[in-house]
């Protein structure tokens, strides 16, 4: 290999030094294997002391929970009555002589789920509800010391926690450790083994910095070498450019390591025969032997060619070659240069020449006539519409021919008019001209960076003839809108009739309404007349069934009596629900709001219909909460119930069941009442509630009834600030909801009378 090629060979430290980089590599290894042992075993440590904290804890926790369950079953007197000081005084004793976990505290709560007694640590949960301290369906709510410890959060932090029934529903235990306190103690652990491992690690980290420092001094001369000769090949791979040195004496070329890069093959520090570069030369672009003999014979002493070498992939890259010879005297012939990749600007001027192509064809295929002047007026471009537009003929087009001569050997156009053009600021113009055989143009000029011109002419006879048809139409559309002008005045009076007649229909709307006012009250008023004479006619009807007058003439009479009695009492219910009805519609019903328990309320309604429901083999299930108490109307919401209940007898097939839930939130009270019975069609289902709005089937058609019920309830529902919602199929069954707040809402209807 010649001077210049050992230029780029393998750095001298890297042979020098051998197996010594390896060894260098596995110390910092070794180290780093070390530390991390070390590291494992520290963090294994710290986990296995926080699960044994956890553990332990947790037993403490357990073992205070059955201490203290222990000690107070004993006597739940105190318990029972509330008596905290005697309570916490025994809970103190219990938790004595437990293990001291830091912060662990016991808390007692009472039946009614309020703790009064707590130790240290506890005392400001004393007062509060056990369900602002955990959820309602927590595990240990819900099974207690079965749920063994739990890990919750108790007053917005992180506690174990271990719950215990006392016997006799006299109340809970709640025995809490704060994770706090274990985190602290776990903590202290973790800063002994990490200040252990920190001051480990450095000591080995100042080794083997020392170690590094005493081996980068001697290495810092084959460092620079290096960093020169990446330098250089850096340099060589971002330009595409291969270092190459052929000593034609020997038949040896070099390669730079760019070289191999761009031919894709694997770099080596070795140089290649004669025969391997020139079988990698197109058989098309030349031959290395050729070029060899010239410069041996010395007809040439450069070298510049152009030629393609295939890719380790198969295919060929366009290089360019140029090289110099060293020393021509020398009996040893060296050709030094470089070969730059110009694929990329062959392919572009490949692109330049199809873009050219193309561009001519799209001028030609274009409608228009197109032709394109260079700065100094001469012709570059033109398509065959220009020249037939022109009538120019063929000898006198021709690249780089003067404008001058161009139109003077053009046909003259009869007419010609410049347009103006806004905006062009001199660089662009616009006319139009008619020539010989009648057609028109609108020729557009503008002009193009480097000082030349562009010119487009387009056949605009199609729009001329346009203009003249539109001419004649704004002629008749002008005769148009004298007509229109009339019919716009007689627009307006129809405008001023519509005006008046709106202002009579909002007169005959007032009038409407004040009716339906009217009627309302004239419902109320008729139903008080005509309760009077119904009152008497059950009354007399129940003197007859009573025989207190003596016997009746005959069993048809006695059949007859009881007719009428319960046709009156039907008829008494109706107009009760037609007056209640329209005193609601009036804004006259009164609400005397007062504290009601819903329990004995459902419990009273459930007697009255239960006769109805036995006659017909129903069955009445309940699932009816405690402690039901909320401000509300009793007789409104008796006959709610009463509505509800009657509707789900009266409309359940014997053999049928009903459904009645009540539950409590921290608003409201929801009634739920569930029948198997005929249900309501789909379409149907928007109607229910409205007022005089019944099923109507083949069973609803004999149950009779006002049609008033569920119109009613929903309204008194409303009365009180609630809701009521009805969810129905049709042959499976019907869920009628009431949800009513705790507080009645403060509202007129609530305190002021008709």
């Amino acid at each position: 290999m010649s001077g210049h090629a050992k230029l780029f060979a393998q750095p001298a430290y890297e042979r020098l030094i051998g197996a010594e980089p390896f060894l260098k590599r596995l110390i910092p290894v070794l180290i780093v294997c070390f530390l991390v042992v070390v590291a494992a075993a520290r963090y294994l440590n710290i986990s296995d002391n926080r699960d044994r904290l956890l553990i332990a804890a947790e037993h403490v926790t357990a073992l205070s929970l059955a201490a203290t369950h222990a000690t107070l079953s004993a006597d739940l007197a105190p318990i029972k009555q509330s008596l905290r000081w005697d309570t916490e005084a025994r809970l103190n004793r219990v938790i004595s002589v437990m293990p001291n976990t830091g912060g662990r505290f016991l808390l007692v709560l009472n039946a009614d789920g309020r703790a009064f007694a707590a130790t240290a640590g506890g005392y400001d949960l004393v007062g509060r509800q056990i369900s602002t301290l955990m959820p309602e369906f927590s595990p240990l709510r819900m099974f207690g010391d079965r749920a063994g410890v739990q890990e919750i959060d108790l007053n917005s932090e992180p506690v174990l926690a271990a719950m215990s029934f006392l016997p006799d529903g006299a109340g809970s235990i709640l025995s809490v450790t704060p994770i706090a306190e274990i985190n602290d103690a776990w903590r202290q652990s973790i800063s002994v083994n990490v200040t252990l491992f920190i001051a480990t690690s450095s000591i080995l980290l100042v080794i083997l910095y020392a170690y590094f420092s005493q081996a980068g001094r001697a290495q810092e001369a084959d460092d620079i070498y290096l960093e020169s000769h990446r330098r250089v090949d850096m340099a060589l791979s971002r330009g595409r450019c291969g270092l190459w040195d052929w000593d034609m004496a020997r038949g040896r070329v070099y390669w730079s390591r760019s070289m191999y890069e761009i031919l894709g093959l694997k770099p080596r520090d070795s140089v290649i025969s004669f025969g391997e570069a020139s079988h990698l030369i197109h058989p098309d672009d030349g031959d290395l032997y050729e070029i060899a003999q010239k410069v041996a014979s010395g007809d040439i002493k450069q070298v510049d060619h152009l030629f393609r070498m295939r890719h380790v992939d198969g295919h060929y890259l366009w290089m360019r070659a140029r090289a110099q010879v060293v020393d021509p005297t020398s009996a040893q012939t060296h050709l030094i240069g470089i070969a730059m990749d110009v694929t990329e600007q062959h392919r572009l001027q490949q692109r330049t020449v199809e873009a050219d192509q193309r561009l001519f064809d799209a001028i030609e295929s274009t409608s228009e006539a197109f032709v394109l002047w260079d700065r100094d007026d001469r012709l570059v471009l033109w398509n065959k519409h220009y020249q037939e537009i022109h009538g120019l003929p063929a000898d006198s087009l021709a690249p780089g021919t003067p404008r001058s001569i161009v139109e003077a050997a053009a046909t003259r156009p009869v007419v010609e008019r410049r347009l103006a053009v806004p905006c062009s600021k001199g660089l662009a113009q616009t006319y139009e001209v008619q020539l010989g055989d009648g057609r028109w143009l609108q020729i557009n000029e503008r002009q193009t960076r480097d000082g030349g011109q562009v010119s487009v002419g387009t056949d605009i006879t199609p729009l001329k003839r346009n203009q003249e048809r539109l001419r004649e139409s704004e002629k008749r559309l002008m005769a148009t809108i004298g007509d229109l002008t009339s019919s716009q005045a007689e627009l307006k009076r129809k405008a001023a009739e519509l005006s008046e007649l709106n202002q009579d229909y909002q007169v005959e709307k007032e009038r409407a309404e004040a009716g339906s006012k009217a009627k309302s009250e004239f419902l109320a008023n008729m139903s008080h007349e005509l309760r009077t004479p119904l009152n008497a006619i059950i009354g007399f009807s129940e003197v007859l069934q009573a025989r207190m007058f003596g016997p009746l003439g005959s069993d048809k009479y006695s059949e007859y009596a009881d007719d009428i009695h319960n046709s009156g009492i039907h008829l008494l219910t109706v107009i009760n629900d037609i007056l209640d009805m329209a005193k609601i519609e009036a804004g006259h019903m009164r609400m005397d709001c007062e504290q009601v328990d819903m329990a004995p309320l459902l419990d009273e309604a459930l007697r009255l219909v239960a006769f109805q429901a036995d006659s017909k083999g129903i069955e009445v299930q309940q699932k009816i909460s405690k402690r039901l108490s909320m401000n509300a109307d009793r007789r409104a919401m008796k006959q709610i119930l009463l509505n509800l209940l009657s509707n789900a007898v009266k409309f359940t097939e014997p053999g049928g069941r009903i459904l009645v839930r009540a539950r409590k939130t921290s608003r409201a009270v929801t009634l739920t009442i569930e029948d198997t019975g005929i249900g309501i069609p789909k379409a149907l289902l928007s109607r229910i509630g409205q007022p005089f709005e019944q099923v109507q089937n083949q069973f609803s058609k004999s149950t009779g009834g006002s049609g008033l019920g569920l119109a009613i309830s929903r309204s008194l529902a409303e009365l009180h600030g609630g809701a009521m919602k009805v969810r129905s199929v049709e042959g499976v069954g019907t869920i009628v909801s009431v949800r009513i707040p705790i507080e009645c809402p403060k509202t007129e209807d609530c305190d002021e009378s008709a």
